[in-house]
C-alpha cells in the first residue's frame, strides 16, 4: 500500500518516530553526527531493528548529502577516501548475504553492543593515530568492519567515526569526510534491506515523511550549538547511548 493510502490511518509508532527524528535531527545539529545512532537505538524499543533501519534510509541520506558540502572540495576527499568507501560497500553486502537484514533478539543485543562501544570510546576520550603508510590497508579494513556493523545493526559510527578521527584531518575536512562515509553507508544499508525485502516502495514513502522532523531537528540543534558546550551536550549523549545499549542487551 503507498503512503498517501495510508494518512488515514497511521501506524501506531508514527508520533513516536516523530518524536525520535526530532531529537535525532537536534543531536546532528549540535555535534555534527549521531542521527542514525539515536534513531536506531529508540525505534529499535519499540519495533525489529530491520523495520527501524528502513525508516532511517532517507532522513540519513539527505542530512549526510547535506554535510558532504562544499561540493568543490568533494572530489580530493573521494580520492583519498574511496577505499574504505569500497569496504563500507562489500562488507555491507558480504554482512546482508549472510546474516540478511536486523531481526530477532540477536539484532538487538548486536545494537545494543554497537551503542555501548561507540560511546564508550567517545567517553574515555582515547587517542589513536593513524600514518599515512598504514591508512592505504587499515582504509579498506576498517571500511569493510563498518559494513559489517552497518548491516547487522544499522548504525554506521562503528568502528569509522574513531578511525577517521585518527586521521588527523582539520575539523571542516573530518565532517565532510564523514558525510561521505556516511552517505556510502546508508546507500549499502539501503540496498542491503532491499536485497533481503525489507525495504520497499512504502517504506520510501514513510522514510521520506520523516526527513521532515529530522530537518526540524537539525535547525534547532544548529540554533542551539551556538548556545551549549558542545562538548558536555555530547557526553550526556554518550551516556544516554551507553545506558540505552546496555539496557538493550540485558533484555
Amino acid at each position: 500500500m503507498h503512503f498517501f493510502d495510508n494518512l488515514a490511518t497511521l501506524p501506531p509508532w508514527w508520533m513516536m518516530a516523530v518524536g525520535v527524528f526530532l531529537l535525532a535531527g537536534m543531536v546532528k545539529g549540535v555535534v555534527g553526527l549521531g542521527l542514525p545512532t539515536v534513531a536506531m537505538g529508540l525505534l529499535a524499543l519499540r519495533m525489529p531493528p530491520a523495520e527501524a533501519a528502513a525508516l532511517l534510509i532517507i532522513p540519513s541520506l539527505v542530512t549526510n548529502l547535506w554535510q558532504m558540502r562544499p561540493w568543490s572540495m568533494l572530489g580530493g576527499v573521494f580520492d583519498r577516501m574511496w577505499p574504505m568507501q569500497a569496504g563500507i560497500c562489500a562488507g555491507t553486502a558480504l554482512g546482508a548475504f549472510l546474516i540478511g537484514a536486523p531481526a530477532g533478539a540477536w539484532a538487538h543485543v548486536a545494537l545494543g553492543v554497537a551503542l555501548v562501544v561507540y560511546a564508550g570510546w567517545a567517553l574515555s576520550g582515547a587517542q589513536w593515530h593513524v600514518s599515512p603508510g598504514t591508512e592505504r590497508w587499515m582504509g579498506p579494513l576498517m571500511g569493510a568492519v563498518t559494513g559489517g556493523v552497518t548491516a547487522g545493526t544499522g548504525v554506521f559510527v562503528v568502528p569509522a567515526v574513531p578511525y577517521l578521527q585518527a586521521l588527523g584531518m582539520q575539523r571542516d575536512a573530518l565532517i565532510q569526510t564523514m558525510g561521505l562515509c556516511f552517505t556510502v553507508s546508508t546507500l549499502a544499508l539501503a540496498a542491503g534491506l532491499a536485497w533481503n525485502g525489507s525495504f520497499s516502495a512504502g517504506d520510501v514513502g514513510w522514510s521520506a515523511a520523516l526527513l521532515i522532523p529530522a530537518l526540524c531537528g537539525m535547525q534547532a540543534g544548529t540554533w542551539l550549538r551556538s548556545r551549549l558546550s558542545p562538548v558536555w551536550f555530547r557526553r550526556c549523549l554518550m551516556v544516554g547511548l551507553m545506558l540505552l545499549g546496555a539496557s538493550m542487551i540485558a533484555r
